[in-house]
């Protein structure tokens, strides 16, 4: 598949039309208004590890670790159809540091005005040498200036230091990450670009899990995760976990109490007969009904030498705890709703 068609096509199901907070398919006069749907896969392109950003011009842009060489970024207006813009970096501005690893798990942030992008550099078995490195961009289709390697494992201490996630909390400013060897977080400098000098690692979560993501909903906070094998196409068994807090730094419960610090966990997402090994998911994005939608990555059984596609699901909240629907990933669903 060349570049030159990659970028021109648009990956979806239907555009977009616009939806209001009576578009729940109930009778309205004489008419029933009609649901759309979508159809999983929403990217049917190795893609994996996605972070997603809702940028000042309306449209909600991808990054994924680079199976496309540089980094890739796709644009939506509904996080259905999706058409690829080009990549983070070139190979002239891509990052030196760690020269023979490849560009992993992206997270994408608007922090002071400008776009930041988080990521991993990182080879298989480089578990000492890997890192987050760090690079900026006034603009979400880039180009993104590298601002190099914020840590690696053997500095800061941590073994296979990959799977970034930055959070804001109280005027402060986090970077979590992890990977089978515990979950940290740290406080980060004003910019988000460097580690906040002084400040001292935290551990969140034991062995279980990489791929942090905490959302922050009412009172609690919650860590999600990734535990399993991520990359052995249909034999995966990727799934996605969590816990929640009162606190950002902890501890994480499950239902029952327990600590993830002790490597427990609730299952909100796992494989089956339609996908294998889903995870890594992205922020969640609130449409504006004010439904919580989560873009993940999986094998599509039926094409798993496809690689990690990109798939999306709804989760509601049901007593205060996350859910999707059968803890599996959905064929077809009703579309987010934007009113573009």
């Amino acid at each position: 598949m060349t570049l030159s068609f990659l970028v021109s096509i648009t990956l979806g199901i239907l555009t977009s039309t616009g939806c209001s907070s009576t578009d729940d398919g109930q009778p309205q006069g004489n008419e029933q208004v009609k649901k759309e749907k979508f159809q999983n896969p929403i990217i049917p392109l190795s893609l994996p590890d996605p972070t997603v950003v809702k940028a000042d011009d309306g449209f909600f842009y991808l990054y994924a670790t680079e199976d496309i060489r540089n980094l890739p970024i796709y644009r939506s207006s509904d996080l259905v159809s999706w058409s690829f813009v080009g990549t983070a970096f070139t190979d002239a501005t891509r990052p030196q540091w760690n020269p023979n690893g490849g560009i992993w798990a992206p997270d994408i942030n608007r922090i002071n005005g400008r776009y930041v992008l988080y990521y991993a550099k990182s080879e298989w078995g480089g578990e000492w040498t890997c890192g987050i490195g760090v690079a900026s961009s006034d603009n979400p289709q880039g180009p993104f200036t590298d601002h190099g390697a914020m840590f690696i494992s053997e500095e800061i201490g941590v073994k296979n230091s990959i799977d970034a996630f930055y959070i804001e909390d109280n005027g402060k400013k986090y970077l979590f990450w992890g990977s089978f060897r515990g979950i940290y977080g740290i406080e980060l400098t004003d910019d988000g670009l460097a580690i906040k000098p002084g400040s001292k690692l935290q551990k969140i979560a034991g062995e279980q899990m990489e791929a942090t993501y905490i959302h922050k909903r009412g009172d609690y906070y919650y860590l999600f995760g990734s535990a399993g094998s991520c990359c052995e196409g249909a034999k995966s068994t990727y799934r996605v976990i969590y816990g929640r807090s009162k606190s950002l730094f902890g501890p994480y419960l499950t239902k029952d109490g327990k600590s993830m610090l002790d490597g427990a966990f609730e299952v909100l997402l796992h494989g089956n007969s339609f996908v294998a090994g889903p995870g890594h998911n992205s922020e969640f994005i609130t449409d504006d009904k004010g439904q919580d939608w989560m873009i993940y990555h999986g094998y599509l059984m039926a094409d798993p030498d496809a690689g990690r596609q990109v798939f999306m699901d709804k989760v509601d909240w049901i007593d205060g705890w996350p859910q999707v629907a059968g803890n599996v990933s959905s064929i077809e669903s009703v579309k987010p709703c934007f009113n573009n």
